[in-house]
């Protein structure tokens, strides 16, 4: 196996809505962005690998265009994922292994204030009993809290202080969307909006794009004085069907943590890609997150959810925190599809 690190990373400003730039717009900077700091002229960037949704723009193969930001003159080797963009990080990964290129930039962006966000990911749904009803993100999810809060035995009040720590800490946060020094009571006083949800447990609809550089071995450690090396990644999928598996736990998460190697050494912090309040007392108990952890330091989905970016984002997160020396281990989670349904665990450790 090769030494994969990230070497650089960026990410927009994220906001709820961005009228004054395309796809391509909010791209360009990004991209620009990490390549600058990687210290790679574009042209040595062995592979090029997206994460999107054409249902967000609403045309077939749009993310083509979203080409014109990286330059593909000189010809490029690039592929693309219709997915968040820690899995076109994984593609890149895969790639890298293989041993054809030493460098690759992934990169993924969305404009989630385009179209009804509930609508675009209800097509995510199987086709043939869920998608017919046309239940949104934030009605499956409640269906899902409603069945965590009734096996677990935690309450309301335990969403309300997953929320309100994330808003805290996204207050150190420039690209969050929403934050503020509040505190479980208060949240507590607002109405349910889709019971036993309330609008702070919900995402922030982001428009947003990120992008990241890896690289191996030799070429990682002569681009970054502290490169972030990746000790393990893999990713599971359950049934799509709602019915046909278990929502108040995540097996999957679990599955992939196991073979990423989650519990070799011990983890100074996580970030989860935890859209909804109660998916993160999932995700901390599939991955065995201990009460006093350091959970989403930046704020998380609950402050800034750039869709098809929200996954990447929590890897350059993690990423930078532990460039900055202030972790040596950290465990970043992505996850597409409704109620969990896939889930990608990578392991990130600087450099000896």
């Amino acid at each position: 196996m090769r030494d994969i690190a990230v070497v650089s990373w960026a990410q927009s400003r994220h906001v709820a809505k961005d009228r004054e730039h395309n796809e391509v717009e909010l791209i360009i900077p990004v991209v620009q962005d990490a390549v600058r700091r990687s210290g790679l002229d574009r042209r040595d960037i062995g592979f090029t690998v997206s994460g999107s949704c054409d249902y967000l723009s609403g045309g077939p193969f749009t993310f083509v265009a979203g080409l014109d930001a990286v330059g593909a003159w000189p010809p490029i080797k690039e592929s693309h994922v219709e997915m968040d963009g820690a899995w076109a990080l994984y593609e890149a990964w895969v790639s890298l292994q293989i041993g054809d290129v030493d460098t690759a930039l992934v990169y993924s962006f969305g404009k989630s204030s385009q179209p009804d966000l509930g609508e675009v990911v209800s097509l995510q749904t199987d086709p043939y009993y869920s998608s017919p009803l046309w239940p949104s993100m934030t009605d499956m999810a409640a269906l899902q809290a409603c069945a965590y809060l009734e096996a677990s035995g935690r309450t309301e009040r335990d969403l309300a202080e997953v929320a309100a720590r994330s808003r805290r800490a996204a207050l150190d946060n420039p690209n969050a969307v929403v934050s503020g020094d509040a505190d479980a009571d208060a949240l507590l006083g607002a109405p349910r909006t889709h019971s036993p949800l309330r609008d702070h447990d919900c995402p922030p609809v982001t428009d947003g794009a990120a992008a990241v550089i890896l690289a191996a071995g030799d070429a990682a450690r002569s681009l970054a004085d502290r490169p972030v090396w990746i000790r393990g990644i893999d990713h599971r999928v359950e049934a799509s069907a709602l019915g046909a598996r278990d929502l108040t736990t995540s097996t999957s998460t679990a599955l992939a943590a196991r073979h990423a190697g989650v519990a070799d050494g011990p983890v100074d912090l996580w970030e989860l890609h935890a859209q909804f309040s109660h998916e993160e007392l999932i995700l901390r108990d599939a991955l065995g997150v201990a009460d006093d952890a350091t959970v989403n330091p930046s704020g998380g989905p609950l402050c800034a959810n750039p869709f098809m970016s929200t996954g990447l984002v929590r890897i350059a997160e993690a990423a930078a925190r532990i460039a900055a020396g202030g972790a040596s281990r950290a465990v970043a989670h992505a996850s597409q599809g409704p109620c969990l349904q896939q889930n990608l665990v990578c392991v990130l450790e600087g450099e000896s």
